[in-house]
Formats: structure tokens, C-alpha cells, sequence
């Protein structure tokens, strides 16, 4: 596994190579300064794994995730960073990130969610869940109480025939709901829904 590390600080980067360099299955840990650095060393190397910090001196480091994403790169991206504001946060679940850790935590915290991602997992420092406990409230508020319906039940793992039955509606009118749900959430397709589903609506609803 390659593993990038984006931050403009040597003594950070040098602290966070020290903390994987012992790690099974990393066998390679790729330095960046800054976000040009950062995408040539993407191009090249393509690695699995992408730490960021959010802040790279007069730089936004979301500009690696989201420059990175559009040029079709598929690693992991994590970021690493001392902001615990709640706009940094939701700008970067917006841009796709798959882990988002303070610079406090412990380093067997940082191991832990850096495992957590390369899983193909999600993971959040627990001091940001507020902020995602949130955005999960605005984004069902937009729902009708039926797509919510349609939402449990594709969290349920049902087929459109077996909602409809379910909810004695017609299958045209589940495809018609789903879509719907899908744009006011901002997911692509069903799975990504009903996983949203199996994650938020145990808890939210």
C-alpha cells in the first residue's frame, strides 16, 4: 500500500511518516509540501492512501481531493488537521473526503482511522459528529414523509417490485420517489441510498 502525505510543515510530515513507517502492509510513504506537488505526486506514484492537511500555507488542500477526484485518481483521501470548524468540515465531506482527523488525537488514533479508511470505511474524529448528526437532520428535513418511506425500505435491502407492494404504491411511483431522494440527499444511485439509509435512519427516524 502507498500512502501520500500533503503538509507543508516538515516536522508534521516527518511525525506522520514516523507513526506509519512501522505499520504492516505500507510499503511505500510518498512526501508533498504543496498542492502542485501533491497532484504530480498522484499522477506518479498513484498511491492508496492520501493524508492532507487543510491548510498548505496560503492553500486550500481540498484542492488536492477534489483536483485529485476529477483526474480520476480513486485513493482514499484523509484529512489531517488542527481546524475543527464545522464549515471545514462539511466543505470537506462535500469534496468527497473518507476520513477527517484532528491533529490533537493520539497516534494510536490516527492508526486506527487510517485502518478504518484503507477498509474502505468511513471515519469522522469523534469531537465532528455533531457536525455530521446535523447535516443528517438537514438532509431528511428536505425528504416528504413518504420518500422516507421509500428510504427505510431501501435500507432494508427491498426491490422496487417489493417496496411497492410494501408501501401499495406502483413500481413507477417507487422509481419516481427514489429519484428524487437521490438528488435531495446528493447520492448517485440506489446503493449509495440505501446505505445512507443502514448508517442515519436507525438513528434519525
Amino acid at each position: 500500500m502507498k500512502v501520500l502525505v500533503v503538509d507543508d510543515h516538515p516536522l508534521v510530515r516527518k511525525g506522520i511518516l514516523s507513526i506509519l513507517s512501522s505499520e504492516e502492509g505500507i510499503t511505500d510513504i510518498i512526501e508533498a509540501s504543496n498542492v502542485k506537488e501533491a497532484l504530480d505526486k498522484l499522477s506518479s506514484h498513484n498511491p492508496d492512501i492520501v493524508i492532507v492537511d487543510l491548510r498548505l500555507g496560503k492553500e486550500d488542500g481540498l484542492a488536492v481531493v477534489i483536483k485529485g477526484k476529477n483526474s480520476g485518481c480513486t485513493a482514499k483521501f484523509i484529512i489531517l488537521t488542527s481546524s475543527s470548524s464545522k464549515e471545514d468540515f462539511l466543505r470537506a465531506q462535500e469534496a468527497g473526503i473518507d476520513g477527517y482527523i484532528l491533529k490533537e488525537a493520539f497516534s494510536e488514533d490516527i492508526i486506527y482511522a487510517f485502518h478504518v479508511v484503507a477498509r474502505g470505511k468511513k471515519f469522522f474524529d469523534p469531537d465532528m459528529l455533531q457536525y455530521q448528526i446535523e447535516k443528517t437532520f438537514v438532509y431528511l428535513f428536505q425528504l416528504t414523509p413518504r420518500e422516507k418511506d421509500v428510504l427505510i425500505e431501501l435500507g432494508k435491502g427491498l426491490s422496487n417490485s417489493q417496496i411497492a407492494k410494501r408501501l401499495y404504491i406502483s413500481e413507477h411511483t417507487v422509481k419516481k420517489h427514489i429519484s428524487s431522494i437521490l438528488s435531495k440527499l446528493g447520492l448517485n444511485h440506489r446503493t449509495e441510498a440505501a446505505l445512507f439509509a443502514k448508517d442515519k435512519l436507525g438513528l434519525q427516524i
